[in-house]
């Protein structure tokens, strides 16, 4: 290698993309590599959003921005700090990439084209002198040692060393397995953000309807989160259900996606819906209950709820009984779905698990075991719910690492 430094990221993706270029542009004498094992970098960036790339999110508090995310929350304010959602949001600005804001926060290219977020970043990656070498697929790694005092990496065609090495690889079992062998604690991968499959009579049919803010509940469990849910053909999705499995990834995975969901479709507490459900009846009397949808809820949906409760299209509020009355309330604030699995939700398919989070410096993203070895991405056991979180947390665990590896 001679008197140059030499840097691997094994990774094209977007922490990897975004570890070289920062690696690159601190220290224009070092040579750096991108291996990356696929005919094409940045797949993950070009399905994203629906091909849009949902870039990051407009949480610009550092402390509240940790709150997305269910595992690394305590380790990434630190460097939130140093690189938050405002940073990538500039870092994108300065090289042509314009960003807008949509209404539930989430960021996007204002081309709403995903090509333009890998275009910029070839674009960089080029420009910093940044090698990319495509199917270069790994087969192993070794630590430096008093023969070889580099990092070696063999690939399938030769081997390449590297005085500093990075590991932006997403979760790679294989990567996992080296990294156990080198001594690092692997957290066991379960899948994160997924919907899940419940087949009742009460939503059948009802494909596509949308409720825009309901609460989501584990039955026993504090497990609960709200939101936008969306019926689909297989049961439920939405934010208020992807949150719900990120957040409880280990605790479903330890069900095995058998468990039963408790559902609030009116937006209210329990206390506030019953006070309009009694207000109703005491002065709707005369009205029907099926044909008057209540708490702005989709009618189908209403009647489907209130049929379930023991309603007939022809009840009016004024024979409501008790026990109807009851049923209709839980029906609508704590209605009771078996969940029977579950579907990945690939556009953002994120494992949870990884690289243990306390054999790592978070000020370098460097490995304490090994120096010299680095992560960010979805190696490490860091996750967040959906709307740009992930991305985020790649960026700036890249963006951190390739200061880092360049100024070392």
């Amino acid at each position: 290698m001679g008197n140059k430094q030499r840097v691997v990221v094994i990774g094209g993706g977007a922490a990897g993309f975004f570890a070289a270029i920062r690696c690159a542009e601190v220290n224009p004498h070092a040579e750096v590599l991108i291996l990356e094992r696929g005919k094409e970098a940045l797949g993950k960036v070009k399905i994203s959003g629906g091909g849009r790339c949902n870039v990051t999110h407009a949480c610009f508090d550092a402390t509240e921005l940790v709150k997305r995310y269910p595992r690394g929350s305590r380790e990434l304010l630190g460097p939130f700090h140093r690189f938050g959602c405002a940073d990538t949001v500039a870092w994108f600005e300065q090289r042509g990439v314009r960003t807008k804001t949509e209404a539930d926060g989430r960021m996007f290219p204002v081309t709403d084209n995903s090509q333009t977020i890998i275009d910029c970043l070839w674009d960089a990656a080029r420009k910093a002198g940044v090698k990319i070498l495509l199917q270069q697929r790994v087969e192993g790694i070794l630590p430096p040692s008093g023969k070889q005092p580099a990092w070696t990496i063999r690939t399938k065609e030769q081997l390449i060393y590297a005085d500093q090495l990075m590991l932006a690889t997403g979760s790679s079992t294989t990567v996992w397995e080296w990294l156990r062998e080198l001594g690092h604690t692997i957290v066991p991968p379960v899948p994160s953000l997924f919907t899940f499959n419940i087949k009742d009579p009460r939503i059948l049919g009802l494909e596509g309807i949308s409720v825009p803010n309901a609460t989501t509940t584990v039955e026993g469990e504090k497990l609960t989160d709200g939101g936008p849910l969306l019926i689909t053909h297989w049961g439920m999705s939405g934010p208020a259900i992807l949150r719900l499995s990120a957040y409880g990834a280990r605790l479903l995975a330890d069900r095995q996606y058998n468990f039963h969901l408790l559902v609030n479709w009116t937006g209210q507490s329990s206390d506030a819906a019953k006070a309009l459900l009694e207000n109703c009846r005491k002065n709707e009397a005369r009205k029907q209950v099926l044909p008057h949808p209540m708490f702005g809820l989709p009618a189908r949906l209403w009647r489907s709820l209130a049929t379930a409760a023991g309603l007939y299209p022809e009840t009016k509020w004024a024979d409501v009984t008790k026990l109807q009355f009851q049923g209709l309330f839980a029906q609508l604030t704590a209605a009771r779905f078996p969940v029977t699995g579950k579907s990945t939700f690939k556009e953002e398919f994120v494992t949870a698990g990884g690289v243990s989070l306390r054999e790592v410096n978070f000020k370098t993203f460097e490995s304490k075991l090994l120096p010299g070895l680095y992560f960010a991405g979805e190696v490490l056991d860091i996750d967040a719910v959906t709307g740009g979180f992930n991305f985020q947390a790649a960026w700036t665990g890249g963006w951190i690492a390739g200061e880092a590896m360049g100024t070392r």
